[in-house]
């Protein structure tokens, strides 16, 4: 099936099912087949977490089987309504839910990995003369039971589902016109990407930029799907995010993020809490960083964190931490700049990592936004100068 065009629209894109029907049926006109993916209406899901979460900590098995159910029924919601949408503007279009084909996962309720899907179902709908098909993301099966893929999960669905139809392109759909060197929002001046690599992207996307799900990006890198980032408002070329030997523009610097939710856990002695280290490691809790005798987790953590350190008064816990990360190619070479910033504005930097193409840092969270338009001001002159 040559002529398959793989979508995915956000949440933020569904509150106009008009806009996203017409995209939709532009493909249909050009004979195209589409496979398109669904998120929840934005929000949505928000108030689920929010309920579930005033019933429950959500620490067992069984709770989180029921919590996927749950969280499931957003996606459900949006592939009705958009179906509806597309069939009353004459194109002949299909829902399907996850089991229906099934899209089959691991049994890691709320952060499930998808094992295998199958498109037997969806073949035959398409040769029987649907020309779309509309799947719920963000969520799979196992053994009978719904399962969900994880926040923002949608984006695995849509490259995993790219990477069955043997599709070379993912197009995803969002509020936003493609991929910035820093939120638009918090820095004006920002500018857009017509290329990111996927080692790039991935830095971003595990350091707080909201944009696609960190394992969208590790699996079209595996399969070389490109991703496009599209605006459902505006008929704009986007952001390609590809491997690195085909970005033909290179920059020193690609990004600035930011992140407010960690919180920055300082033992006395690590060396003595490795066993910590373990338990939490077991008990599925992320370790962001690890600096000195200190590690940062996501402040959704602390009190498990807690709980698993039990007698131990050997630590101290900063609730009030952020982690700001410079991404790019060239890194290493403008640390002086970075350093120069925190300088400058005498602002304390908590904990910092670096690698080859990332350098993140530990803040008090009221200095975040700030100084991430101070060094995005530095660094983006530096390159430029």
């Amino acid at each position: 099936m040559d002529n398959i065009i793989v979508k995915k629209f956000g949440g933020t894109s569904l509150t106009d099912l008009t806009r996203v029907a017409n995209l939709i049926k532009k493909d249909v006109d050009n004979g195209c087949s589409v496979v398109v993916i669904v998120s929840a209406v934005a929000g949505l899901t928000d108030q689920m977490i929010f309920q579930a979460r005033q019933i429950s900590n959500l620490s067992h098995k069984q709770e989180l089987s029921e919590y996927d159910v749950m969280l499931s029924a957003g996606e459900q919601i949006s592939c009705g309504l958009l179906a509806i949408t597309l069939l009353s503007i004459g194109v002949n279009a299909k829902s399907w839910l996850a089991w229906q084909l099934p899209i089959i996962t691991d049994d890691s309720y709320s952060e499930s990995k998808i094992k295998t899907i199958k498109i037997d179902h969806l073949k035959r709908s398409f040769a029987e003369g649907y020309t779309v098909a509309i799947i719920a993301g963000f969520q799979g099966t196992y053994n009978n039971r719904i399962t969900t893929l994880g926040r923002g999960g949608s984006d695995i669905s849509a490259v995993a589902l790219a990477v069955v139809f043997g599709a070379k392109v993912c197009e995803i759909f969002t509020d936003i016109d493609g991929i910035y060197t820093a939120d638009p929002k918090i820095v004006p001046k920002a500018h857009k990407l017509k290329y990111i690599s996927y080692d790039e992207m991935l830095e971003m996307s595990s350091s707080g930029a909201k944009i696609l799900h960190n394992r969208s990006v590790q699996l079209a890198m595996k399969h070389n799907i490109k991703v496009q980032i599209l605006s459902t408002s505006k008929e704009i070329e986007g952001t390609a995010v590809l491997h690195e030997n085909d970005v033909l523009e290179k920059h020193t610097i690609t990004g600035i993020t930011y992140s407010t939710n960690k919180a920055l856990v300082t033992f006395t002695n690590l060396a003595n809490n490795l066993h910590a280290l373990k338990d939490m490691a077991w008990a599925n809790i992320k370790i962001d960083m690890i600096h000195g005798s200190s590690i940062v987790i996501s402040e959704f953590d602390i009190d498990l964190v807690k709980r698993l350190l039990n007698e131990n008064k050997d630590y101290v816990i900063n609730n009030n931490a952020a982690k700001i990360s410079i991404i790019g190619i060239g890194v290493m070479s403008v640390m002086c700049h970075i350093l120069k910033v925190f300088s400058e504005k005498k602002i304390k930097i908590l904990a910092i990592t670096a690698s080859e193409i990332k350098i993140s840092i530990i803040v008090q969270r009221e200095y975040a936004e700030a100084i991430v338009r101070d060094l995005h001001t530095e660094l983006m002159c530096a390159e430029s100068s």
